[in-house]
């Protein structure tokens, strides 16, 4: 205990130092990892700078004392915030920086696509086998996959030990059950907590009382869903814009609570159909509170978020665009005969009548205007949407905040900059965080079409209406009329404003406190096994690392799970990549001082040549 007392002082010491150096590229390329320095106590002569963001804490002791017993010296580079930690990792101030990756799809594809393919939204990697293995996998059915997948991994961590993966967490969160009905809070293994069905024991409060929840990130990256994928957005995009399509608690696709009434796939698996529901509208904030815009949520609106959401260009720093690439074309089916003329896959019975199934009202007409649009009358919109190539997976993609559907009237009223020549130093894109934190800057534009809207913000907490045109008179109804989200970093912190009532939910309760919420009679703890993996990704420019192969395998040798696990009194789960949760390969790291050893010594050999 000592010595994680220590450590918690050495850490705030790092905080105060590597926090204030942001380095450049060209800066970071001249402080490689020197393979000759004489470094006391290091028998292997071998330092190696771990970034990683403080609220880490427990992760970098492990993985310092792990590395330290294999005889290497860490080097802490810790971030106070993501936003400081991807700055020191986009300027290449690291070996190895700790990361990790939730496949909030729940399809393989994505647990692998942007992270590792040359020129994915967050891969730093550029392989040829690497890229031709996710895409092979991704045409393939479960059956096929799992062993393309399982050369997949051989390749990224045995092969060339791009990665060490460490550990497969739990997911969970704590409610206050005397405020929170218990049957109202749901846990999915992907998706984000759906705050419309949240409610309270007392159902009185509904209008006169907020929800509390929390969250970690006061720094919002974007309320464009195309242009975030990351903590501080994923579950405030995923409830305040609409999607096609939803996930289950258990990842099964479906149309239930989605903008889509049915959705079905035809024949060949390139074609993919939606009907339309009609008793959605954008919801905007005039003085503070959220007010229908009137605007109803339609075809157009799809097919204008999803042709944006594919095309890289669409926005500057566009970062959900290869999650899309396999989208060919989206548009408005108007012709009923298309519609009886397609045969549905996997069956005998046409998309028309798959797309009818459970509907009152049978389709009499199909409608381009969303306006004319009248479920009850028979008169629906039909979206068409064609793949590259057959890709069932294209759903998952569908159901990802990335693909909430915004209103083209509104994106293409702020967006009037010119994307090449874009400037952040006067051009305000839509979802700018700017324009919703209070002060001068502040000018919400916000149109949402989900059941919540973001009306304010500040460093404290973030404040969000019902959607009054939202699903009105459904089961999908948002329940309560306010919800606040507190920003609230520190998992000590958290933990006590949940214990005494300040806030009335904890997402992502961290293993080490799960015993003091059971503790506590008034508090539930729930908790699944979750799609989110922890791992080291090695600097594959300008370090030793970086060129290395028998350098990065020494590192990966010399991290120990079962360790890992035993800290985490085994509420961790062992992994092998950021698909271990997806699909079992059978592949498993163990740790070996000896081949440590032999991987140093063939690098050192390397490095007199």
């Amino acid at each position: 205990m000592k010595k994680r007392s220590l450590f918690g002082l050495g850490l705030a010491f790092m905080l105060t130092m590597s926090a204030c150096s942001v380095q450049t590229e060209n800066d970071a390329a001249g402080n490689s990892t020197n393979p000759s320095a004489n470094t006391t106590g290091n028998p292997s002569g071998i330092t190696i700078e771990l970034l990683a963001q403080s609220t880490s804490e427990s992760d970098i002791n492990i993985i310092r004392d792990q590395l330290a017993k294999n005889g290497f010296t860490v080097k802490l580079n810790i971030q106070p915030d993501y936003g400081s930690f991807k700055a020191q990792q986009d300027a290449g101030n690291f070996d190895i920086a700790l990361s990790s990756w939730t496949t909030v799809t729940g399809n393989p594809d994505y647990a692998v696509r942007s992270l590792f393919k040359s020129g994915g939204d967050y891969s730093i990697l550029s392989d040829p086998e690497i890229d031709k293995l996710i895409d092979e996998a991704a045409t393939q059915t479960p059956e096929q996959f799992i062993e393309t997948y399982k050369k997949f991994e051989q390749r990224l961590v045995t092969d060339k030990a791009y990665i060490v993966p460490l550990y497969n967490s739990l997911k969970s969160q704590a409610f206050n059950k005397e405020v929170v009905d218990e049957k109202s809070i749901r846990l999915s293994k992907s998706r984000s907590l759906p705050w419309e069905e949240l409610d309270f024991v007392d159902k009185s409060k509904r209008d006169s009382t907020p929800l509390v929840l929390q969250q970690a990130s006061s720094t919002l990256t974007s309320l464009d869903p195309i242009k975030g994928n990351d903590g501080s957005i994923n579950m405030i995009n995923t409830n305040m814009y609409v999607r096609l399509v939803n996930l289950t608690d258990d990842d099964v696709i479906t149309s239930k609570g989605s903008l889509s009434l049915n959705h079905s796939i035809a024949e060949g698996n390139s074609e993919y159909y939606f009907i339309l529901r009609d008793d959605i509208r954008f919801a905007k904030v005039e003085n503070k509170v959220a007010v229908d815009s009137g605007e109803r949520v339609g075809a157009e609106d799809v097919v204008f978020s999803l042709l944006r959401a594919k095309d890289k260009n669409s926005v500057p720093d566009h970062r959900t665009y290869t999650l899309h690439e396999h989208i060919k074309n989206v548009e408005i089916v108007t012709d009923l005969k298309a519609l009886e003329a397609v045969k549905a896959a996997g069956g005998s019975e046409t998309v028309k009548e798959a797309l009818e199934k459970g509907l009152k009202t049978k389709i009499s007409a199909l409608v381009a205007d969303k306006n004319q649009a009248n479920n009850k009358a028979g008169k629906y919109q039909v979206v068409k949407l064609t793949t590259t190539e057959p890709f069932p997976q294209v759903l998952n993609y569908l159901a990802h905040q990335s693909a909430g559907i915004v209103s083209k009237k509104q994106v293409e009223k702020i967006n009037t900059y010119d994307v090449a020549t874009f400037d952040k130093n006067k051009d305000i894109p839509y979802g700018d965080q700017n324009t919703v934190t209070e002060g001068d800057k502040y000018n919400n534009t916000l149109y949402a079409s989900g059941p919540y809207i973001l009306a304010y913000k500040n460093d404290y907490e973030a404040v969000f209406y019902k959607n009054p045109g939202y699903m009105k008179g459904t089961e999908h109804e948002p329940r309560i009329a306010k919800i606040i989200v507190r920003f609230i970093k520190d998992a000590d912190s958290a933990l006590s404003a949940l214990r005494s009532g300040e806030i009335h939910v904890y997402y992502s309760v961290p293993e080490t406190k799960y015993d003091i919420v059971k503790g506590d009679s008034k508090l539930k703890l729930q908790t699944i096994p979750s799609n989110g993996v922890t791992y080291l990704l090695f600097n594959t420019k300008n370090r030793e690392v970086a060129k290395s192969e028998d350098l990065r395998k020494a590192v990966l040798y010399s991290i120990n799970q079962d360790e890992i696990l035993q800290f985490y009194n085994n509420n961790k789960i062992k992994a092998f990549s950021t698909l271990s949760p997806l699909v079992k390969t059978g592949n498993e790291l163990k740790a070996d001082p000896a081949k440590v050893q032999e991987f140093l010594n063939k690098y050192r050999e390397g490095a007199k040549k």
